[in-house]
C-alpha cells in the first residue's frame, strides 16, 4: 500500500508548480520563447526516460510484459488522445464572434483541471507500485508541468485575466491532482494488482505527451544551433531519469 504522506506530498509539490508563471513576468519575449523551448526539450526527455527507464521496466519486473500489458500501454495513449481531442474541440467551439475571449480562458482551466486529475492518478498509481517509482514519476510530471504551467499562465493573461486572478485560478485548477491521487488510492484498496493497470496506462500517457505534444513543438525550430541545444536538453532529461534509476 502506498504511503499517503509521499503521495499527497508529491501532489502538493506538483500543484505548487502552477504558480511558476509569476517568475516569467518581465522576461524579454524572445528570451522567454527560447527558455520555454529548452524546458520543453528537457521535459520530453524526462517523460521518455520515465516511461522507458522506470515505468515499463517496473511493469516487466513485477508482472512481465505480454500481450495484455502492450494493450494497456496503447489504451493509455488512446485515452490521452481522446482527452486532448475533447479539450481542443471545446476550445474550437468557444472561440467564436459571439463568445468573449474570456470564455477561452475558463475553458483552458477546465482542460487543465482534467489533465491535473490524470497527473494525480498517475502519481498515486506509481506509488502503489513502489516508493522509488513514485518519486521518479513525480519528477517526470514536475518537469512536464513547468513549461505547461508557464504556457497556461500566458493563455490566461491573454484571455483577460489579471495577474493575481490567473495565478489563483491556475492553482485551484492544479488542486484536482489531489482528486486523481485519492482515486488511485481508493481503487488500489479495492482492486488487487491495480499497478498492473496503472503502470502501462501512465507509460502510455508519458509517451503520448512527449511524442505528440512536446516533440512537434521542437520541430518548429530549424536552425542547427537551436536544434542541437534542444537535443542536448532532451538528453539531459533522459540522463536525469537514468540517474534516478540508479539511485
Amino acid at each position: 500500500m502506498a504511503d499517503p504522506f509521499f503521495v499527497f506530498g508529491s501532489v502538493l509539490i506538483v500543484s505548487v508548480i502552477s504558480l511558476i508563471g509569476i517568475l516569467t513576468i518581465g522576461i524579454n519575449e524572445k528570451l522567454f520563447s527560447k527558455m520555454l523551448l529548452y524546458l520543453v526539450s528537457f521535459s520530453a526527455g524526462a517523460l521518455f526516460g520515465g516511461a522507458f527507464l522506470h515505468l515499463l521496466p517496473e511493469l516487466s519486473e513485477k508482472f512481465g510484459f505480454g500481450f495484455e500489458a502492450g494493450l494497456l500501454v496503447l489504451a493509455g495513449i488512446i485515452l490521452f488522445f481522446v482527452i486532448e481531442k475533447g479539450i481542443h474541440w471545446h476550445h474550437c467551439h468557444l472561440v467564436t464572434p459571439s463568445k468573449s475571449v474570456h470564455s477561452f480562458g475558463y475553458m483552458n482551466l477546465i482542460g487543465d483541471a482534467v489533465h491535473n486529475f490524470v497527473d494525480g492518478l498517475m502519481i498515486g498509481g506509481s506509488y502503489i507500485a513502489s516508493l522509488e517509482l513514485g518519486i521518479a514519476t513525480t519528477v517526470a510530471v514536475i518537469l512536464h508541468e513547468i513549461p505547461q504551467e508557464i504556457g497556461d499562465f500566458a493563455v490566461l493573461l491573454h484571455s483577460g485575466f489579471s495577474r493575481n486572478k490567473a495565478l489563483l485560478f491556475n492553482f485551484i485548477s492544479a488542486l484536482t491532482a489531489f482528486g486523481g491521487a485519492i482515486a488511485a488510492l481508493v481503487l488500489g484498496s479495492f482492486i488487487g494488482n491495480i499497478a498492473f493497470f496503472l503502470l502501462p496506462f501512465t507509460a502510455g500517457g508519458f509517451i503520448y505527451i512527449a511524442g505528440s505534444d512536446l516533440i512537434p513543438e521542437l520541430r518548429k525550430c530549424f536552425t542547427f544551433k537551436e536544434s542541437l541545444i534542444q537535443l542536448i536538453f532532451m538528453i539531459f532529461g533522459i540522463s536525469l531519469m537514468l540517474l534516478l534509476a540508479f539511485f
